[in-house]
């Protein structure tokens, strides 16, 4: 039981902190644009993107759709790279406070990963139709 309930507290972790960072994607980009590798082109695109598959993936989570999990799992796994190269290069600049929570926003991805994979998701009957 307690596991369960993790799990359900974890699923909310993240879709409210995918609404708001998606959001915040959208209407501030620019926030976003020192977390991007130099090599990478379409800096602002890839911004609106992420913010975007951030949006659908919490509305997956909160509809419990059976794709959700997974693409949730990827959107994190995506943007892993780039947490690395901020937290890389705010070390190489000595911007020491944008450095520390850099790495330490680097481990929390993980259990964020195993929450979005644990995410409950509607049962599918034999039918193979889905129910609540």
């Amino acid at each position: 039981m307690a596991r369960k309930t993790l799990t359900e507290v974890g699923s909310r972790i993240i879709i409210v902190a995918f609404l708001v960072s998606g959001v915040a994607h959208l209407i501030a980009p620019e926030v976003f644009l020192p977390l991007m590798p130099d090599f990478l082109p379409l800096q602002l695109e890839l911004i609106y993107l992420s913010g975007i598959a951030e949006i659908v993936a919490a509305v997956g989570l909160i509809a419990k759709l059976r794709w959700a999990p997974i693409f949730t799992a990827l959107v994190l796994l995506a943007v892993w790279p780039a947490n690395w190269w901020a937290a890389i290069d705010a070390t190489a600049q000595g911007d020491t406070l944008t450095a520390i929570f850099g790495w330490l926003r680097l481990p929390l991805q993980l259990p964020l990963i195993y929450w979005a994979l644990k995410a409950p998701v509607r049962a599918k009957t034999l039918e193979g139709k889905t129910t609540k």
